[in-house]
């Protein structure tokens, strides 16, 4: 009897290791692509930014045209 306890231990200790193991293993795979999406999330925000930055220039750089033409046009 107390060979069937001790054996039951055993595989059951061995099982729950297992699991453990599985569950740790599946956590750091989670994490892992977390990660990578957080990183592609923060190269798209930064293209973004970077974008919104082009456009603000080139806005401006069309209003200072836009302001010499008019003072150009005042002139004549």
């Amino acid at each position: 009897m107390e060979d069937i306890i001790i054996l039951s231990i055993i595989f059951g200790s061995g099982a729950l290791i297992s699991l453990t193991a599985i569950l740790t293993g599946h956590n750091r795979s989670k994490l892992k692509l977390q990660i990578k999406m957080l990183e592609k999330e923060t190269e798209l925000e930064q293209l973004r930014i970077e974008g919104y930055a082009m456009e603000t220039e080139k806005m401006r750089m069309e209003l200072e045209h836009s302001k010499q033409y008019l003072l150009e046009s005042r002139k004549q």
